[in-house]
């Protein structure tokens, strides 16, 4: 392998990347038999977003193999994780159901629950007492009616109950302090199309990590979050071949398979020259290879 070679490795794409016996064995050992559904899944989100299609393309398995440690879907429609970019690089980004769904996973959670406030349904809010004056409107809000606020609630098994309630502009704020890839003043990406699903999943993640119970996953989910990405670190020397070994494996196998495919393509050539029909011999004429026979025959 020469050095142009290994200068090249920076520029192959996710999809090329997962096709490789070193990815593919990382996603296998966390996912098992649900592994190439997964990276098929990463495949097409990362097709669906133009701008993850410019970024680092380790960083975007990096990213993808936290959620794959979660055993959370990274298919953005669903919402609960979410690869986005930023500064060139992937990160991976809790959605507010991935939060309830690790909570629910650790079996000490009765009731968990996160609703936008609308103005004509929210009267008051004692931080005191965290009681909430609240009256549900069940009706179809138009795209411009925006929420005053949100609230979340959850209940333990062995009684203890917490609520939180943040306006509307404490959420901007907290975006603007601690998003990297959500805006400044105007909010971005996922905070821009899905602004609602954002708030509640901060909401929800200030709520279980300060006063639920802290498990690994969910401590992992929050150090995510919070943009604590060295554990990511030796995930990227891993996969990005930082470590010289990890990038020689890596254009390894996809120069065995770019080997492979030109094979492919020589004994294709092979076949297609073996099954062109003869030219028939003309009377008077013969050919070579019958004069050649002719010699060799004893007589």
């Amino acid at each position: 392998m020469n050095n142009h070679q290994v200068a090249q490795r920076s520029q192959y794409t996710v999809k090329q990347l997962v096709k490789t016996d070193l990815v593919k064995e990382k996603f296998s050992d966390v996912l098992g038999k649900r592994a190439p559904q997964f990276t098929t899944s990463l495949i097409n989100v990362v097709n669906s977003n133009y701008q993850l299609q410019n970024v680092d393309a380790n960083s975007v398995i990096a990213s993808a193999l936290v959620a794959a440690s979660l055993n959370l879907p990274i298919n953005q429609n669903l919402g609960y994780m979410y690869i986005v970019p930023y500064g060139g690089k992937a990160q991976p980004q809790m959605g507010y159901k991935g939060y309830i769904q690790l909570a629910q996973r650790s079996g000490q959670y009765k009731k968990i629950t996160a609703v936008p406030v609308y103005e004509d349904e929210f009267e008051g809010w004692n931080p005191l007492t965290e009681e909430i004056k609240y009256t549900p409107q069940f009706k179809d809000r138009d795209k411009n009616d925006e929420p005053v606020g949100y609230y979340a609630r959850f209940e333990l098994l062995n009684g203890f109950v917490k609520s939180v309630y943040w306006t509307r502009k404490q959420v901007d704020n907290h975006r603007k302090q601690f998003s990297k890839s959500g805006g400044n003043n105007e909010p971005k990406g996922v905070w821009a199309s899905n602004f609602d699903a954002m708030a509640l999943k901060t909401v929800i993640r200030n709520l279980l990590t300060k006063w639920g119970p802290m498990t690994v996953d969910m401590q992992t989910a929050d150090n995510a979050d919070s943009g604590q990405y060295d554990h990511l670190e030796d995930e990227r020397r891993k996969v990005n071949g930082e470590e010289e070994q990890t990038g020689q494996a890596i254009i390894g196998d996809l120069m065995n398979q770019e080997g492979q495919n030109q094979e492919l393509e020589q004994l294709k050539e092979v076949e297609q020259t073996d099954k062109k029909p003869a030219e028939p011999v003309k009377d008077g004429e013969s050919n070579g290879n019958s004069n050649q026979e002719q010699e060799e025959l004893p007589f």
